[in-house]
């Protein structure tokens, strides 16, 4: 599985910013996709995550700001960040679990990141 990400720059705090993560390659079935980001010095987090069915989880610090969706015929995420603050500069990383076939367990995979820079 392949996962190509879009979008990131440089936003004005209060700002707005959509990333777009399109997943490829062969395989069963994707179980979930969502957002990890680090900034300089920190580990990486998570910010959001989208199940199969649409369940979604967020990160304290993005709930309310953020929102997931995904269009799992195109296999895409995308991850629409509003209110934008300082605080929110990271590098954003495209992730998901998928299955390879019926019968695998799931792997995991990452995309090669999006730096996002809120600042003005």
């Amino acid at each position: 599985v392949q996962l190509q990400a879009s979008g990131g720059g440089l936003v004005q705090p209060g700002g707005s910013q959509r990333l777009s993560c399109a997943a490829s390659g062969t395989f069963f079935r994707i179980t979930r996709m969502g957002w990890y980001r680090q900034a300089p010095g920190n580990q990486r987090d998570l910010v959001a995550r989208i199940s199969s069915s649409g369940s979604a989880t967020f990160a304290d610090s993005v709930r309310g700001r953020f929102t997931i969706s995904r269009d799992s015929a195109k296999n895409t995420v995308y991850l629409q960040m509003n209110s934008l603050k300082p605080d929110d500069t990271a590098v954003y990383y495209c992730h998901a679990r998928a299955l390879r076939s019926p019968w695998s367990s799931e792997s995991e995979y990452w995309g090669q990141g999006t730096l996002v820079t809120v600042s003005s």
